[in-house]
């Protein structure tokens, strides 16, 4: 059973038009998320928005973003999206190193103060671990709050993006 539903255009409500064609506009395609999320249009339009903020616009740069995806990945044991971000991470200037760390749940090499923080505050999000008042003072004086907004939000959005390709049965992309 093919789980993830593609709705052509001519099926698309007036609302699914509107985002899908901003969708279009703006990445070119329909990214395999999208493709779930289009159904609710208010929820891929808010996705969208988050996810092109997250990726383009935040405090957090494209390597820490990488290091978050590739922290939430392992811990949903998310196939898809790791494959995807390994590469990604690769792309951006994570070393075979830190990506292996990453993958294995072991802590990565990095020997930026920020990078660092990202870690330390995704992976204590993930394991479930109550930050103390120091360790959060850590973090914080590492990444900010903006940094610490941005990761929680950045943890959620790919948990559903790594939740929805699960679900969907999407299909592991290739790897390069």
């Amino acid at each position: 059973m093919n789980r993830l539903l593609e709705l052509p255009a001519d099926k698309l409500t007036p609302e699914q038009t509107t985002v899908f064609n901003q969708l279009v506009a703006g990445r070119g395609r329909i990214l395999g998320p999208y493709k779930i999320w289009i159904h609710s249009p208010t929820v891929a339009s808010g996705m969208e928005h988050i996810g092109t903020f997250l990726n383009n616009n935040g405090s957090l740069s494209k390597r820490e973003v990488e290091i978050g995806i590739l922290v939430i990945a392992r811990h949903w044991n998310a196939d898809y999206v790791q494959t995807a971000h390994i590469r990604e991470g690769k792309r951006v200037g994570l070393s075979n190193e830190i990506v292996d760390a990453l993958v294995a749940g072991n802590k990565p090499p990095l020997t930026d103060p920020h990078e660092q923080g990202v870690y330390r505050f995704a992976s204590a999000l993930v394991s479930g671990t109550k930050l103390s008042d120091t360790d959060f003072a850590e973090i914080e004086k590492a990444i900010g709050r903006p940094g610490i907004a941005e990761v929680l939000v950045l943890l959620g959005y790919y948990t559903s993006v790594a939740l929805g390709m699960k679900v969907h049965e999407v299909p592991i992309p290739p790897q390069a």
